[in-house]
C-alpha cells in the first residue's frame, strides 16, 4: 500500500491477513497462506525482534530487504 494517510514509518506488527488488518504496515509471517495471508504472525515477530533488538540496542543498524519469490 503506497501514499497511507498520517503515516511517516512503516510499523512492524502481528496480523495474520493483510487485506483486512494491513493499513501499510508489515507484518512478519511463519507460513504464507494465501495471498497477503499467513500464520503465526505473533511468533514470527518475536524471532524478529530477538533477532533485531539486541543490534539496535548496541548501535548497530538493522535493514529490511523485502523481495518476491512468486513462481514464473
Amino acid at each position: 500500500m503506497k501514499d497511507v494517510p498520517e503515516r511517516d514509518l512503516i510499523l512492524i506488527h502481528p496480523y495474520n491477513d493483510a487485506e483486512k488488518e494491513a493499513q501499510g504496515c508489515i507484518a512478519p509471517v511463519t507460513t504464507i497462506t494465501g495471498e497477503g495471508r499467513g500464520d503465526d504472525s505473533k511468533v514470527a515477530l518475536e524471532k524478529l525482534k530477538a533477532l533485531a533488538y539486541p543490534i539496535l540496542e548496541s548501535g548497530g543498524k538493522v535493514v529490511l530487504v523485502i523481495s518476491s519469490r512468486r513462481k514464473a
